[in-house]
């Protein structure tokens, strides 16, 4: 048996045959050419024909796991069309006298490497994705047929041009398929009934291919470098898509384990299908409200694929994390808006930006801290910057009237600061007001409690708003004087502390006295050892990850 570690980007156990994916062959030679002109046009016409197969890869992938799935492809056909991207190819065919396609290939390495370059990770992803619709388009000119098929199945010629090959879907069988790396166009075009997971060299749990692997279902691992091996192909493998850990020729030990919990992991999933749509009461009748935690609009695809009543945290500061400059308020309406109106009536509970401590943001041009966790962040900064405040303030009432908004406010520490946000909402309101625009006039205000100045506080703070969501994280870190960013101190910050639990009963029996409802959307919320604790002390309402949402209402339904 040998064993290879990686990183596991989805989770679920697969037991199968390997079939090892050749890479595909993106020689391209250089060519001096005597026309540039009708080298343009080939390039032209090759970019038209690549956009063409993405808008068929982009409807076929929306048909099989939704819009929000495909928007990737949007994506794709835009950078395809962007005028910088063909005026860099056009430019070195007319400056040169090059070949298109290593016009392409060329103009594909330096994108890619630009994108690599920068900070944001998700800038970085868009490396990968250059490189995605550069091949495309490379294939046209060189005249290699669509792998794109009415079924997205990776099928044909594609096969035999090097795109996938050794056959994955010319036989019945069903394999794990091992590569060096998969595009995203790969991954959307294979054969789901015939791949049981996927393990490649390279990749990352945030790229799109893995985004993709867990939209299939399939178990999927990333980044096992050299550990690749092509002499793999036709062995049988184990791979564990939660740990990242891939067995090839198992012993029998290790196969029996694995199949043991593959096992009860499917019972376990057939049992939780058929808790979608059930209630999510006691056997006493006692009532939670179920609700799920998201940090952009595409997340709502699995808030209702999982069957969440409600969005109990939008955490919008990854609207400006994922950006190099500040979000303009209409950029910020579209994303509310998007969620609200897919939400339909279900609540959706917006947090205000929660930058600073292990959220920077380059542009806003923070100060250094020695303590960053106690120091300039969150609310502190959106009412000592009321211009930032006010921009997602009006975004958010304006999106309020396309759905169920709520907003709340982090890292709260005293009634002053919930009365000046406030009043920076009223200013908001009114400005709306003048210029006739709609939005909920009683949109509901709520607090978050994740410091013991805000559970002390909690009975003046509940006299101030319409909820309380409580914060366990940092709840936890404030509580204990515990850095959660510091691995040593990990034995030390125990959210199961006594300390931590009674500080969430008094915050809850603070709400109840006031009348005002109170719930739990740090990761505690998700942790089924207590959930019977957090029943007991009457929580009403827990927001968790989406794909702990059955998991938790099997446990409350058994209570």
């Amino acid at each position: 048996m040998r064993t290879i570690q990686g990183v596991g980007v989805s989770a679920g156990i697969a037991i199968g045959t390997v079939r090892v994916l050749a890479a595909a062959d993106h020689a391209v030679e250089r060519r001096v050419i005597d026309d540039p002109q009708a080298e343009m046009d080939r390039f032209r016409a090759a970019r038209d024909m690549a956009v063409a197969q993405l808008k068929q890869l982009r409807d076929n992938v929306a048909a099989e796991f939704g819009e929000n799935k495909a928007e990737l492809f949007d994506a794709h056909r835009l950078m395809l069309q962007d005028p910088d991207y063909a005026g860099c190819v056009e430019g070195l065919i007319a400056q040169d006298k090059v070949n298109a396609e290593f016009a392409v290939k060329s103009v594909a390495e330096q994108f890619a490497a630009m994108f690599a370059a920068m900070d944001s990770s998700t800038m970085q992803a868009r490396a990968a994705d250059v490189e995605d619709v550069s091949r495309r388009v490379m294939n046209v000119l060189q005249g290699k047929r669509d792998s794109t098929a009415q079924d997205g199945s990776i099928q044909g010629d594609a096969v035999q041009n090097g795109t996938v090959q050794n056959g994955i879907a010319q036989n019945g069988e069903s394999h794990i398929i091992f590569a060096q790396d998969l595009a995203p166009s790969e991954t959307a075009q294979l054969d789901r009934a015939k791949v049981l997971g996927l393990v490649t060299a390279k990749g990352s749990a945030n790229s799109h291919t893995a985004i993709l692997a867990r939209t299939m279902g399939l178990p999927a691992i990333t980044g096992i470098g050299d550990a690749f091996d092509p002499t793999d192909d036709g062995h049988v493998a184990v791979i564990d898509g939660a740990s990242g850990a891939v067995f090839v020729d198992p012993d029998e030990a290790t196969l029996t384990e694995c199949q043991r919990r593959k096992a009860e992991a499917e019972e376990h999933l057939s049992l939780l299908r058929k808790l979608k749509g059930k209630p999510t009461e006691t056997k006493s009748g006692q009532r939670v409200h179920l609700y799920t935690n998201i940090s952009r609009p595409s997340d709502v695809a699995a808030v209702l694929a999982n069957d969440a009543e409600g969005i109990g945290l939008f955490r919008s500061e990854f609207l400006y994390l994922e950006r190099e400059d500040w979000p303009t308020e209409e950029f910020q309406f579209d994303a509310y808006r998007q969620v609200a109106q897919e939400m339909g009536d279900r609540p959706v509970i917006i947090r205000t930006l929660d930058i600073g401590a292990d959220k920077q943001v380059d542009y806003f041009n923070l100060d250094h801290e020695d303590n960053p966790a106690l120091g300039y962040r969150a609310i502190r900064i959106c009412l000592t910057r009321p211009e930032i405040f006010k921009v997602q303030l009006r975004a958010l009432l304006r999106a309020s009237a396309y759905g169920n908004i709520a907003i709340m406010l982090p890292m709260i520490t005293s009634v002053q600061e919930v009365r000046d946000a406030k009043r920076i909402l009223e200013e908001a309101k009114s400005e709306l007001r003048g210029e006739h625009t709609d939005f909920n006039e009683s949109i509901q205000i709520g607090v978050m409690i994740e410091t013991p100045a805000s559970v002390i506080m909690a009975d003046e703070l509940a006299a101030e708003v319409d909820f309380f969501s409580i914060g366990t994280n940092d709840l936890t870190q404030y509580t204990l004087a515990c850095d959660r960013q510091t691995p040593s101190l990990e034995r030390f910050a125990d959210p199961h502390s006594p300390a931590v639990l009674r500080m969430i009963q008094m915050t809850i029996e603070a709400a109840h006295r006031h009348g005002i409802w109170c719930g739990i959307c740090g990761e505690l919320g998700a942790d089924l050892s207590l959930t019977d604790t957090f029943l007991c002390l009457g929580i009403d309402e827990l927001s968790v990850s989406p794909t702990s949402v059955l998991p938790l209402r099997n446990v409350i339904r058994n209570h």
